[in-house]
């Protein structure tokens, strides 16, 4: 975490049965029968790989859309497999990928991009996109989320499950603390005037996740301070700079210094959890939780943009759609029909209204069903809207080592095992010692 027509697999059985008929001299009947064993004989299976990394029962209703596909495509059987979080989902990938017998679609992290690439098991989608009206169609999805999905010239993914990290408030706790439950904080110095007065009755002010996401919480700082944290092509990074050190050492404060949220390592699962019974009166966390929290606050709540020093600023995230390379040419052909049906404006908009997770089309917004949602709902465009301010999240190659190098030192800094200034120093070393191979 994001061409061939959409009729393309039909219509060429279509042309290869009629080229059969041109080239043998057959009764209309026995022509009639063998076409129908071949209609018959071309059923494709697709197995379909899928991570979770929000609350609510997102597993029923991806399996209900793959079910939809396949009652609208007969033909075509789509077999979802629930394969835990976006980690385990990877690894399960990889491991396929390495024993010849990768999923044929699967929906990972946008940011696994160049690691996918140096594996050579993903199918560049250029030319199915060309026969989709190329630059057209492309141009209908956000290109801050299309920024995780392409490199050197090509696109080798379809953005599905995003997001972008927003602020969610608790409006009663604000009221409580004599706040305008109207006005969330703006800027980072709001955020600690906020956080501080509202941490009180055993209630925290704010929660931020850590544990799985560090590298990305970061991001956060990073983008509002100054710059992204990488560069395009994924050889660099640009961990310890001035600026990301004033922006860990202001997340580090607000626990020890301002002691406006809990010190240490907080966990991703945990944060939603307090937020909705009434434990922080503020949280980080993905737009993705936003139908969970609707759905189960018992409580007024409201949702921002991330509060900004320099500038407001997300990084995006969440999952793309992936083709393999080492399947039949008819699995990716059938691959792309169903990547090109989850992904269509009216069931991209139902699949933010069911989620929370962004729409990762423009026209998703001109939907009637989106426009009445947003209407009675308005924190439903809130990340949308983040989106003038989002940019890519942290993907390298060798990026396991790189996000774990980053993700390891901000936790060292925020349990106070280290500074900040001497944590990014460290992430710095040990991200440019596993990027040194491509940059020969």
């Amino acid at each position: 975490m994001r061409s061939v027509t959409a009729k393309m697999v039909s219509l060429g059985l279509c042309i290869s049965m009629l080229a059969g008929c041109g080239a043998k001299t057959e009764s209309p009947a026995a022509s009639s029968a063998s076409n129908k064993a071949e209609t018959k004989d071309e059923k494709v299976e697709l197995t379909f790989y899928f991570p979770i990394a929000v609350g609510g029962p997102l597993t029923a209703t991806i399996e209900g859309m793959a079910q939809e596909f396949t009652k609208q495509n007969p033909n075509i059987t789509v077999k979802p497999v629930y394969t835990g979080s976006y980690a385990d989902t990877a690894v399960k990938t990889q491991a396929g990928v390495q024993g010849k017998t990768p999923p044929d679609v699967a929906v990972l992290q946008s940011t696994e991009l160049f690691s996918l690439l140096d594996m050579n098991a993903i199918l560049p989608l250029d030319e199915f996109i060309a026969k989709e009206d190329g630059d057209k169609y492309l141009s209908d999805f956000y290109p801050a989320f299309l920024a995780n999905s392409q490199t050197g010239g090509k696109t080798y993914s379809i953005p599905f499950q995003r997001s972008t990290i927003v602020l969610y408030y608790n409006k009663d706790l604000f009221k409580a603390a004599g706040l305008d439950p109207n006005k969330p904080p703006q800027t980072w110095d709001e955020m600690k005037e906020y956080a501080k007065k509202l941490t009180k009755d055993g209630k925290w002010g704010l929660e931020i996740p850590v544990t799985g996401f560090a590298y990305w919480m970061f991001q956060t700082f990073a983008l509002q301070n100054g710059k992204n944290i990488m560069t395009e092509d994924g050889k660099k990074v640009m961990f310890n700079t001035p600026e990301n050190v004033e922006g860990l050492q202001y997340w580090v404060d607000l626990a020890k210094k301002e002691k406006a949220m809990p010190e240490g390592v907080t966990e991703w699962g945990t944060v939603p959890s307090d937020f909705l019974e009434g434990k922080t009166a503020m949280m980080y966390h993905t737009t993705g939780n936003l139908s969970n929290v609707k759905k189960n606050a018992k409580f007024d709540f409201g949702v921002s943009f991330l509060p900004k020093q320099k500038s407001f600023g997300s990084p995006t995230g969440g999952g793309n759609f992936y083709i393999f390379k080492d399947i039949d040419k008819k699995k990716q052909e059938a691959a792309w029909k169903f990547v090109k049906f989850m992904t269509e404006s009216e069931r991209a908009a139902q699949w933010s209204i069911d989620t929370g997770y962004v729409a990762v089309r423009k026209s998703a917004y001109e939907t009637e069903r989106m426009k009445k949602y947003a209407a009675e709902f308005p924190a439903a465009v809130v990340a949308r809207d983040q989106l003038q301010y989002a940019a890519a999240e942290l993907s390298t190659h060798n990026n396991g080592k790189v996000m774990k190098a980053l993700s390891d030192q901000v936790q060292a800094a925020l349990t106070g095992t280290t500074t900040p200034a001497d944590a990014l120093k460290k992430a710095q070393e040990e991200a440019d010692k596993a990027l040194a191979p491509f940059n020969k």
